[in-house]
C-alpha cells in the first residue's frame, strides 16, 4: 500500500466515532394502570413508557396501548385463573393510565382440557351492539353431555340438532349483549351468565355442558367520551366525604326559600 494515500488510518480511525450507548431505561418512567371498578383490585399493575422529549408526548404513547391481565389477578379469586381480559389505555391522569374494557378469551389450557372424544363440540359466534354504542363479537363454544341413565358411551348430536343449538346461541348472546351498556355485559361474562342461560334454553334439543364464551372481540368503539370514563372509574376513588352529624337550623334551611317568597310579593 503507497505510503499517505489512506490518511484516515494514520488519524486514528473511522470519522465521527461510535456514540457512546447510554442505558435506555434511564430515559424511561413508570404509569400505574388503573382497571374499572367491575373488577375488585383496580391498581392492577405498572408500565413504562419513554419519558416527554421534543414533540414526542408521553401520555400519547400510552394512550390506546392495550394490556393483557389475569381475570384471577383483578378479582382476587383463583378460580376465575382461565380467563384473560384485555384492557386498553384511554386516558392519562398524572401518573395513573385509566383503562377500559377491550376483550376476553379463555386460556389455551383451559381449552384444551375441555376437548374430549365421545362428544361433539359446537361453535358460534355472533355481533352485537351495546346500548352504549360499542360492536362487540362473542364467540360461544360448548359440548354435549351424556344424559343420566345412559349406556352408550358417546353422545354425538346429529347436524340438524346442531344447527337449531347454533341459532339459539347466536339469538341468546346477541339478546344478552345488545340490550345492556358494556359495563353490564362484562359483569355477565365473568359468571358465565350467557353459557347457563344457553344450556338451560338448549335443554330441550340436546343437554349441554361447559358452555362458555370462549372470546370477545371489540370491533367498533363509540366516539370517546371522557365523562363516561370517569363514571366507569368511580371518580374519586370512594371518596364521598361523612355525613353531616349536626343538624342544620329550622331558619337556615329555609331562609333561601323565605328571600324568594318575598321578592315575589
Amino acid at each position: 500500500m503507497a505510503v499517505g494515500k489512506n490518511k484516515r488510518l494514520t488519524k486514528g480511525g473511522k470519522k465521527g466515532g461510535k456514540k457512546k450507548q447510554g442505558d435506555p431505561f434511564m430515559k424511561k418512567e413508570w404509569y400505574d394502570i388503573k382497571a374499572p371498578t367491575m373488577f375488585s383490585t383496580r391498581q392492577c399493575g405498572k408500565t413504562l413508557v419513554t419519558r416527554t422529549s421534543g414533540t414526542k408526548i408521553a401520555s400519547e404513547a400510552l394512550k390506546g396501548r392495550v394490556l393483557e391481565l389475569n381475570l384471577a389477578d383483578l378479582n382476587n379469586d383463583e378460580d376465575q385463573s382461565y380467563k384473560k381480559i384485555k384492557l386498553c389505555i384511554e386516558e392519562i391522569q398524572g401518573r395513573n393510565c385509566l383503562t377500559d374494557f377491550h376483550g376476553m378469551e379463555l386460556t389455551r389450557d383451559k381449552q384444551c382440557a375441555l376437548i374430549r372424544k365421545g362428544q361433539t363440540l359446537i361453535e358460534a359466534h355472533a355481533d352485537a351492539k351495546t346500548t352504549d354504542g360499542f360492536v362487540v363479537r362473542l364467540f360461544c363454544i360448548s359440548f354435549t353431555k351424556r344424559r343420566q341413565d345412559q349406556v352408550k358411551s358417546n353422545c354425538y348430536a346429529r347436524s340438524a340438532q346442531i344447527r337449531k343449538i347454533r341459532k339459539k346461541m347466536v339469538e341468546i348472546m346477541t339478546k344478552e349483549a345488545g340490550t345492556v351498556q358494556l359495563r353490564e355485559l362484562v359483569k355477565k361474562l365473568i359468571p358465565e351468565v350467557i353459557g347457563k342461560e344457553i344450556e338451560k334454553q338448549t335443554q330441550g334439543i340436546f343437554p349441554l355442558k361447559d358452555t362458555h364464551i370462549r372470546k370477545v372481540k371489540i370491533i367498533k368503539k363509540p366516539k370517546f367520551d371522557i365523562t363516561k370514563l370517569m363514571e366507569l372509574h368511580g371518580d374519586g376513588d370512594g371518596d364521598a366525604g361523612v355525613t353531616m352529624v349536626v343538624q342544620e337550623a329550622e331558619e337556615a334551611q329555609n331562609l333561601l326559600t323565605a328571600s324568594v317568597e318575598q321578592a315575589d310579593e
